[in-house]
């Protein structure tokens, strides 16, 4: 499913996974599709049950880390809101979640250096101009995880790498060290568990909201495969970028394409999309079996 096109519900937003329906002015419903994003385009193709894989490993994670900080959940069953006969389109990759202001920043921890920041690592020794020791390796890990804040890019556009003191311009002293403390925290607490598991989480991005009363808030999707690198302990070395159970995957292949990372991508094949949902699913089976 890329999108439910037959909810009787308003469609007050359509993102690059999620879909954001208008139940009343307190409450929204929100439906993960299959769609996948690549360097912030969406692709034509979905990947087989993607959005149900997110939906119950984000459930998981709110639940776990649930004692850290109030998340958006209301309470709400999706079957109070949703007529019986409509029930199918969204079963298992829906949530009724509370309508918060959103913030207006993505808050990236980073427990390794890999991606964007080891390209910016070693051109200048830093991370989002968090200057970091000298000699460290692709894939390293850092001396203890970093807050990097990027920009929240409309759909379509690309989100920007900022420094915190940016991060504060934006949204002001007192929360941006609020969201930066509440991030390493909930980072720290799903790494120590996906240890666990098998599972080194390498980076991931958090998102946050305000309610009423200007609470902060853990929303949309957590340490998921979309927002995190997950990378198998038993095959992690430093010096090399470990093969992951994320998007990854379908990222090094529109890599290899030579595709200039400017919208439409390149068609996936059957095969790829069907690799890049096992790899999902591995995820979700690790983290919660």
């Amino acid at each position: 499913m890329t999108t439910p096109n037959a909810l009787s519900l308003k469609k007050i937003y359509s993102g690059k996974v999620r879909d954001l329906y208008e139940i009343d002015d307190k409450r929204m419903l929100m439906v993960a599709t299959d769609r996948l994003s690549a360097f912030d385009v969406i692709l034509a193709e979905p990947i087989p049950e993607k959005g149900k894989i997110l939906t119950a490993i984000s459930n998981f994670w709110f639940d776990k880390l649930g004692h850290l900080i109030p998340n958006h959940f209301t309470g709400d069953k999706v079957e109070d809101v949703v007529p019986a006969g409509e029930l199918p389109l969204v079963e298992g990759r829906a949530v009724v979640a509370k309508r918060l202001k959103p913030v207006a920043v993505e808050a990236i921890v980073r427990g390794y250096i890999v991606g964007s920041g080891w390209k910016e690592y070693q051109k200048a020794g830093t991370v989002c101009g968090i200057p970091l020791p000298a000699g460290l390796k692709e894939a390293a890990k850092l001396p203890q995880p970093i807050f990097t804040p990027s920009t929240k890019a409309a759909v379509g556009d690309h989100d920007e790498n900022i420094t915190f003191e940016q991060c504060e311009s934006i949204i002001g002293k007192a929360l941006a060290a609020q969201v930066r403390d509440t991030s390493i925290a909930l980072y720290t607490a799903a790494v120590e568990y996906a240890a666990t598991r098998g599972i080194i989480i390498a980076d991931t991005k958090f998102e946050f909201g305000l309610d009423e009363e200007g609470r902060l808030t853990l929303m949309d999707e957590v340490l998921t495969p979309d927002s995190s690198r997950f990378w198998p302990a038993d095959s992690y070395q430093e010096g090399t970028n470990p093969p992951s159970f994320d998007k990854q995957f379908v990222r090094d292949w529109l890599e290899s394409t030579g595709w200039n990372k400017e919208p439409p991508a390149p068609p996936v094949p059957a095969d790829v999309a069907q690799k890049t949902a096992d790899k999902y699913r591995e995820a979700l089976t690790r983290l919660t079996a």
